[in-house]
């Protein structure tokens, strides 16, 4: 499928459009969407690599976990939690190590691998040739996230030493600044007002984040939407992780949605929107590409997977709707 592009950043498939106009709910996901996390969750997430790393398999010369890994490992739709992405990354680049392999070109191979499975297809991947027992019973991911040792690391990394014993009741082990404090928040009121005047109290949130991390990035933008119909998936129990639909069905359902729009990022959101639509609710996904480093990888990625409408921002959403 290849998408009319309707103008700048803009990117439809005209079938959807009469189902636009009767859309009654429209449910964001968080990062890549009401926040770029460039520089929190993804340096977040090398940082965590590199430290695990050097201090538990004493390998120092490592390549970066960049843009094009992550948004690799995400494309597979099985790596909505960055941690998660953060623990294939560890073992890759330990396997490339142990097998002396170029460790970017390896990785790229471990991706190719990868699917929606996420971690378990990455563990059976690399374990049918190499031994990786040693650096998996160090880490013994996942666990829970109050007691596995790599949830802690990475949260301390990402909240910082004041928010993470906030929310976690425990002292951190690093006095760094929370790389948090680096997300660029996109959402504007401007926006919500403009959505409200179609959608009334009908927008929510469904994401991988917690609640407390949320609000700590949006403020008081956060009360703009329905929090009682929303899903923090970070507080929530493990299975109920993207892409299961679960979630999201109960908030469309919550609302009394008839049709509704969800925004996402990830192949992740897309898979869990379409599966909602194959169990009963009327799910348009919207597909965000500006915060990628490769914007037009991602509307490609968008395309060959059948999704109808890809924005590069947020702020198309009320010229998209006919709300200006």
């Amino acid at each position: 499928m290849t998408l009319a592009k309707k103008q700048s950043g803009i990117y439809i498939d005209d079938s959807v459009l009469d189902d636009l106009v009767s859309t009654d709910g429209i449910i964001f996901d968080c990062d890549g969407v009401l926040i770029d996390i460039t520089k929190s969750y993804d340096l977040a997430i090398d940082k965590t690599v590199q430290y695990v790393l050097k201090n538990f398999s004493q390998i120092k010369d490592n390549i970066r976990v960049d843009s094009k890994i992550i948004d690799g490992f995400k494309s597979s739709g099985g790596f909505n939690d960055e941690v998660d992405l953060t623990y294939a990354a560890i073992l890759s680049l330990t396997a490339a190590k142990k097998l002396n392999k170029d460790q970017h070109e390896f990785i790229l191979d471990v991706i190719s691998n990868a699917d929606s499975s996420g971690i378990l297809s990455i563990e059976k991947h690399l374990e049918s040739f190499v031994d990786l027992s040693d650096i998996k019973n160090k880490l013994s991911y996942p666990g829970t996230r109050n007691d596995n040792l790599l949830y802690n690391i990475f949260d301390q990394i990402f909240y910082g030493p004041e928010l993470y014993s906030k929310l976690f009741k425990h002292k951190s082990q690093f006095s760094e600044d929370g790389l948090i404090d680096n997300d660029v928040v996109i959402l504007n009121l401007q926006l919500i007002q403009k959505l409200k005047s179609k959608f009334g109290k009908n927008i929510a949130i469904v994401s991988g984040r917690g609640l407390e991390s949320i609000r700590y990035s949006l403020e008081s933008l956060l009360g703009e939407f329905d929090l009682k119909n929303s899903a923090f998936l970070e507080d929530e129990p493990r299975e109920l992780a993207k892409p299961n639909p679960e979630s999201l069905i109960r908030s469309i359902n919550e609302m009394n949605c008839k049709c509704c729009i969800y925004v996402g990022d990830s192949m992740e959101d897309f898979i869990m929107a379409k599966k909602a639509t194959e169990q009963g609710c009327k799910v348009i996904f919207c597909g965000i590409i500006g915060t990628s480093k490769n914007p037009q990888e991602k509307l490609k990625l968008f395309e060959n997977s059948g999704a109808m409408l890809v924005l590069e921002s947020i702020h198309l959403l009320p010229k998209v709707l006919n709300l200006e």
